[in-house]
Parts: structure tokens; sequence; C-alpha cells
């Protein structure tokens, strides 16, 4: 996964914003030969079909005049859905106490992945009950993060 600027993500909030919508995040990935740049939106009411494609076309006429993604890409604008992304510290602030899977760039432990319930956010660092063991995970180190969705029957 690419990093994208600080430039885009703002430019993409306010546009999003602006539309009524929260821009929750967004990642440039390259799960096979196309990469996807995908852009997660969300309101209070959810997101449907139709204001993803509205969305879609608005941030498409932005892309195509700042053109800030080098070479071809696939533009993808989705709901977080169930196993919600985290991106921010805030993000994971909101969510505490819900069980969580994380990726890390470097491993820690031979280990670069972890799922667990989230205990603790501060300063830089995440902490997770995996377990029966407290582990703390520098945010800078998280190469993803998604909520573990709950079934309940």
């Amino acid at each position: 996964m690419r990093n994208i600027s600080t430039e885009l993500r703002n430019n993409l909030n306010t546009l999003i914003g602006s539309m009524g919508y929260e821009f929750v995040g967004c990642e440039l990935a390259q799960p096979g030969r196309q990469t996807v740049l995908r852009i997660y939106i969300d309101s209070a009411t959810g997101v449907t079909i139709d204001d993803c494609s509205k969305v879609s076309r608005q941030i498409s006429a932005m892309l195509d005049v700042e053109n800030p993604v080098q070479g071809q890409y696939l533009l993808e604008v989705s709901s977080p859905g169930i196993d919600r992304p985290l991106f921010t510290m805030a993000d994971y602030q909101k969510y505490i106490g819900r069980q969580v899977k994380i990726r890390l760039h470097s491993p820690i432990n031979q280990r670069r992945q972890f799922s667990g319930l989230l205990k603790l956010v501060e300063g830089d660092n995440i902490y997770l009950q995996v377990e029966d063991t407290e582990v703390i995970l520098a945010f800078s180190n998280i190469a993803k993060a998604n909520i573990i969705a709950e079934v309940r029957l």
C-alpha cells in the first residue's frame, strides 16, 4: 500500500464534507495489476450506491484537474462497512472497547498481525489486549487496521 499525500486527504475531506458526507479515509492499494484509490465515506443515515456514485463523479472531476496520483488507477468510493477501517488516532479513540485487527509495517516479536480488544489510546501508542497480554503498538508502525465485525443473532 502506498501513501496518500496530506494535501489530497485534505482536499477529499473538504469536497466530501461539502456534499454532506463524512470522509472516513482513503488508501492507495495494488491488489493485482490495477492500482486502486479506495475512498470511504459515511453519513448519519448510512451510505447507498447512489451516494457513492454521486461522490465518485465529484471526486473524479477533482482528480482529473489536480492529477495527484501517478499513473493509471481505478477510483472506488465505498461505505466503511461493518469491518470499518481505522485511519486516524481519533478513529482508534472512538472505537475503544471494540475488537480490532491490526497489521504492522515492521514486526514486533516476529509478528505483523494482531487481533484483540482496543484498550487505550495514549500519545502515539495503541494498547491492545491480545488474549492475556497487553500489546503496545506505535501508530506510525500500523499499516492497516479494521474493526472486527460483531455479528449478533
